[in-house]
């Protein structure tokens, strides 16, 4: 309990002291009575602080353990207040939100109901950048009886805001995808006799001889022929790059940003970017049958969540996701396809968003991306850079400054050509995307490849 002085009593204090200070230095025989004024002054405070200290003792403030919101968008916290004794008429809180969280109001001064004992009071806050964050303490204060103290204390609430990648922009973006003649969702229409088998049978005319089963004719003495059926359930797998270059900002140009009063000013990085890309991923993944893994590396493994399906595993993934930083570190891809090549057996499509535009680590990716490519399907996506273009592209150059900046621009784009050409020699696609159009040209691939059963 901390007891802090008011305005009232720091004017009263002017009030009496300051005038019998000078009435003694005028009048020496007003000492006694001067004296015995101020000392029944200081009496009266602290008779004040003295009856009052516990004033603060029956009031108990709660809020929920756990409060999830997308960032971006606007919350609000509910506050419930105990006041079992009905002593404290006023109450003033404050609350100690962290640089990621926004909210107008730091505190908050509330009229605490007579008739009852419990009330509530809505906090609203808005949320800049995806994590977790903890509200350790609430800040209480309430005047002393006479009002010359206010009485101070700390209200442990060791709450959780939990803030997620908004993705309402990028479904919205993807509801043509989704959507049948606007009646609902419906799985893509695969093309072809599939690839999965089902059971052997007897040979009729018109059957294929690459669908001969040649073991089993020979042991039964007569034709036999494979049926096949399509593959169904697929398995997904979106491969995050969390190291030092997805540290980066996903929109340097400020394309996208957003400049009105109030709007989200923190620049979104490109790990989350990848991030809402991956989930966007796991809900087109569920609506079309199939099941839906995460795989999160720097320079080791990070988070790894086995393909499965369900809202439950859906929120199994964006809780493993919500909370992921980019390090400062360099990628190992040698430790990330080791691990793929031990723990993910069977054939599965893998969206590896990671970035290449550093020659080295671009070699090291190159060096050990046999290891899978062999026995799944490899996607490698990464955002477009700034300026990654042909040199005679764009607009024609003013200055000196546009000339080098034309040039870098046009090595790099060289630099990711090869690695282009490298990488579809050995069945492995790999898509420079705009980070505006990150999830729908993910979403539209998988589609592609699952309605022509590459997979």
């Amino acid at each position: 309990m901390r007891f802090v002085p008011t305005n009232k009593l720091l004017f009263w204090f002017g009030v009496v002291f300051l005038p019998v200070s000078i009435l003694i230095a005028l009048v020496p025989e007003t000492t006694g009575p001067g004296i015995g004024l101020a000392v029944g002054l200081v009496l009266v405070g602290i008779i004040d602080a003295a009856v009052s200290r516990n004033r603060l003792d029956g009031i108990r403030v709660t809020m929920p353990e756990v409060v999830r919101l997308s960032a971006g968008r606007e919350g609000e916290l509910t506050l419930t207040i105990e006041n079992e004794d009905m002593k404290v008429k006023r109450l003033r809180l404050g609350l100690t939100f962290p640089r990621e969280i926004y909210s107008s109001e730091h505190d908050r001064v509330t009229d605490l109901p007579d008739e009852t004992a419990s009330s509530y009071i809505v906090w609203p806050f808005k949320a800049l950048k995806q994590g977790l964050y903890l509200l350790q303490n609430c800040y209480l204060e309430t005047p002393s009886g006479l009002g010359f103290w206010s009485l101070r204390r700390a209200e442990a609430l060791g709450s959780q805001i939990r803030v997620y990648p908004d993705l309402l922009r990028e479904r919205k973006k993807l509801s043509g995808l989704f959507l049948n003649r606007g009646i609902g969702i419906h799985a893509q229409r695969q093309v072809g006799k599939g690839r999965e088998f089902e059971q052997l049978r007897e040979y009729l005319p018109g059957d294929s001889y690459e669908d001969i089963h040649w073991k089993a004719t020979a042991r039964r003495g007569m034709p036999v022929t494979k049926v096949y059926q399509i593959e169904r359930t697929q398995q997904i797998y979106v491969i995050i790059d969390g190291s030092r270059l997805s540290a980066r900002n996903s929109d340097p140009l400020g394309i996208n940003s957003n400049n009105e009063p109030g709007a989200n000013t923190h620049d979104t990085t490109i790990m989350e970017r990848f991030a809402a890309a991956a989930l966007v991923m796991g809900m087109a993944a569920d609506r079309q049958g199939d099941v839906f893994g995460l795989l999160a590396f720097d320079d080791r493994v990070r988070k790894f969540v086995r393909a499965k399906n369900g809202r439950a595993h859906y929120d199994v993934c964006r809780d493993a996701l919500y909370t992921m930083q980019a390090q400062s570190v360099t990628p190992d891809f040698g430790e990330l396809f080791s691990f793929i090549a031990t723990k993910i057996r069977r054939r599965a499509l893998l969206i590896i968003l990671t970035n290449l535009d550093d020659p080295v680590l671009a070699e090291s990716f190159t060096a050990h991306i046999d290891l899978i490519s062999r026995q799944h399907l490899v996607l490698v996506n990464m955002l477009k850079p700034a300026g990654a273009d042909p040199i005679f592209s764009g607009p024609s150059v003013n200055t000196v400054d546009d000339i080098y900046k034309k040039l870098g621009g046009h090595i790099l784009w060289r630099h990711l050509r090869e690695i282009e050409k490298f990488l579809q020699r050995r069945g492995i696609g790999f898509y420079l995307l705009e980070n505006e159009n990150l999830c729908t040209d993910l979403v539209t691939k998988y589609l592609s490849i699952k309605r022509r059963q590459i997979l």
